[in-house]
């Protein structure tokens, strides 16, 4: 169903410009409410402050619980659209995308309250398809992929239908294509827009339950990953072309299958690389071809580019104030109990790894989803490096940051010839290859059982984290930790004051502008993504340090999706937001704050740090920091007014 996943994502696209990375987990939510009303006839709502549950009847049929699923996904396209992208039309589309973000997490962490069981369950409800087998070539293939293959194909035919021939369609297209002149001749461009995304809904939905009904089990984890490979097929139908689109869905769920057997029974493929790693790959590979074969080097002129909005205001007294933070965290690795050294620790890592995204897209403005993906590189390099090669420290952590500057300028040279959301697309999908390849590769990470890292030790003081009671975690390491991050705060500052930081801040403006006044603008972003590689390496190699034993959970996708959205909630452009970001990172300071992991606060804290992108990225594009900034500039203005006031009338009483 990857087709019909896919024309789901054109229509949102051509509707209203932007590319839903929570498609396939709305679609995951409807999945799991049809099922639920299956068998217990209660309708389950996805909103915070409403009831969880209603019971609408004692036991629906198949058809009733799939109408009313229809009605529900309906209605969810019309609210997505009305209060998250309605407002968002005319927003940049680091905006967007960080809106779509945050509907994910709001999403995923939504089923995961409401259905229990981490988001995973096994239905035990009939059949939905046909069973049965065709035998083609001696092979049996089930008859539910060909209805699976059929509902897709019958849904382009008529979409396709529906927009070449009918009133509707053609109003679509032509707000989609100028929506001035569509205002103009008396359509509604919101309206058209609300219905497309109520239709884009309903096939989302449709699509996941079939595909729970064939394999009888849902997970909001695997099924929200669904977005990559739908994301390729949309993007080789150029986001417009429902039958290229479907085609390339077809294609991809065929190749995918066929390399999976493939993997499976060769015995060509060498021990270090995981099987199961390489259907997953295809998707990368596809949309590498599509942005390369559509992409340009730079905008054409008279292009629309996309635009960033976020400022980048210089870092007044760098040198001051990262001396006085760096005071303050030494002492309060030496004064707080251990639980707070703890999420200290854990913030201030996830503020070194924001640090990379401020660089690269709140300076340059190229929007990287892998910086995670490349922190885990730099982490399971320390482990492998000081465990199997006894690398001592500092030499391992510094070798495994190379390695993702490496990994970090190899994922940016799509930039070379894309920017925005397709380059938030390809770096999308070089984030699944990694996690595919890289992470479920045992001569890596370990596999299931994941790997250790010995302590770091320097001039034989243990820097370590581990130690015993109230000790953990040590001191030492916290004291590390605030050093590092001291380190890339400082470095990251005085670039942004020298020419280089001018130089990005002129590519992120106007790429043609930038390359007439004589920027090489192909190496200014392969700087970035160097630097900012570095900063996620820094932060992988501290991070194989704290958690000691590693597993590639620690660096999925959604992770790193979650980790630019906090960013961007914090100031995606400037130093203070990463440190915001830090504070929010779960695990952090303020998990401590809402009384730690597992308290009722910190169950929250992810549906909660959704909505709250939702609201930033609509009301303040600036982020926390910028507002504080706007706050504090506005408070300075009226207090001057109001002295100038006061100034002006003693001058009249004295005159």
């Amino acid at each position: 169903m990857l087709a019909a996943l896919a024309i789901g994502l054109v229509l949102t696209y051509r509707a209203s410009g932007v590319i839903n990375f929570a498609h396939c987990a709305v679609g995951a939510y409807i999945a799991f409410a049809f099922f639920t009303l299956r068998q217990d006839g209660d309708l389950v709502l996805p909103i915070l402050g409403l009831p969880a549950r209603i019971h609408l009847i004692g036991r629906p049929t198949v058809f009733t619980a799939l109408l009313i699923s229809i009605v529900l996904a309906a209605i969810v396209g019309l609210i997505i659209y009305t209060f998250v992208f309605r407002p968002l039309r005319t927003a940049p589309p680091l905006a967007r995308i960080v809106a779509s973000l945050g509907l994910l997490l709001y999403t995923q962490e939504m089923i995961r309250l409401r259905f229990g069981g981490g988001g995973s369950a096994i239905f035990s409800i009939g059949d939905l398809l046909p069973q049965g087998a065709v035998h083609i070539l001696d092979v049996a293939v089930p008859m539910n992929r060909f209805v699976l293959a059929g509902v897709a194909v019958i849904a382009s035919l008529l979409l396709g239908g529906i927009y070449r021939w009918t009133k509707f369609g053609l109003a679509t297209r032509a707000a989609a294509e100028n929506e001035r002149s569509a205002v103009l001749a008396g359509l509604s461009p919101d309206r058209l827009a609300a219905v497309n995304w109520m239709i884009a809904t309903v096939l989302s939905g449709i699509a996941v339950i079939l595909i729970a009904s064939v394999t009888k089990q849902l997970d909001v984890v695997s099924t929200s990953l669904l977005v990559v490979p739908a994301l390729a097929a949309a993007l080789l139908g150029g986001m417009s072309s429902f039958t290229i689109a479907t085609i390339a869905g077809l294609s991809i769920g065929m190749l995918q299958a066929a390399l999976l057997h493939f993997s499976t029974v060769s015995s060509a493929i060498p021990n270090w690389l995981p099987r199961a790693g390489i259907p997953e790959t295809l998707p990368f590979v596809l949309i590498l071809i599509a942005i390369t074969l559509r992409g340009k080097a730079l905008p054409s002129r008279g292009a629309l580019e996309e635009k960033f909005s976020p400022s980048a205001p210089i870092a007044l007294h760098p040198f001051r104030w990262t001396l006085i933070g760096a005071a303050v965290g030494i002492t309060a690795m030496v004064t707080l109990d251990g639980a707070w050294r703890l999420a200290l620790i854990v913030s201030m890592i996830s503020a070194v790894i924001a640090l990379s995204s401020v660089v690269l897209t709140g300076w340059v403005g190229q929007i990287s989803l892998a910086q995670l993906a490349i922190a885990g590189v730099s982490a399971f390099m320390v482990a492998r490096l000081s465990a199997d090669a006894n690398i001592p420290f500092p030499w391992s952590p510094l070798l495994a940051v190379a390695a993702a500057i490496g990994m970090g300028v190899l994922s940016g040279f799509p930039a070379v010839r894309v920017r925005g959301t397709t380059l938030a697309v390809a770096t999308l999908g070089a984030a699944t290859a990694i996690q595919a390849i890289a992470f479920n590769s045992e001569a890596l990470t370990g596999g299931i059982a994941g790997t250790s890292t010995p302590q770091p030790h320097l001039f034989g003081v243990n820097l370590g984290i581990a130690a015993l009671g109230d000790e953990y975690p040590r001191a030492a390491f916290g004291i590390l930790v605030v050093v590092a991050l001291a380190l890339s705060t400082l470095a990251v500052s005085n670039l942004r004051r020298s020419p280089t930081g001018l130089r990005w801040l002129a590519v992120r403006s106007n790429e043609r502008a930038a390359a007439a006044s004589g920027i090489d603008v192909t190496n200014t972003k392969l700087l970035a993504f160097a630097v900012a590689s570095a900063l996620a390496g820094i932060g992988g190699a501290l991070t194989a340090y704290e958690l000691t034993a590693l597993s590639p959970d620690v660096f999925i996708v959604f992770l790193a999706l979650a980790t630019l959205a906090l960013t961007y909630l914090g100031g995606i452009a400037r130093i203070a937001g990463a440190f915001i970001a830090g504070a929010l990172a779960s695990g952090g300071i303020l998990t401590q704050l809402l009384g730690g992991n597992g308290s009722v606060g910190s169950k929250y804290q992810t549906a909660m740090s959704g909505v709250l992108l939702i609201v930033v990225a609509i009301a303040q594009p600036n982020g926390i920091a910028g507002g504080i900034s706007a706050l504090k500039t506005s408070l300075k203005s009226r207090s001057k007014a109001s002295s100038n006031t006061r100034s002006n009338a003693h001058n009249e009483v004295a005159s």
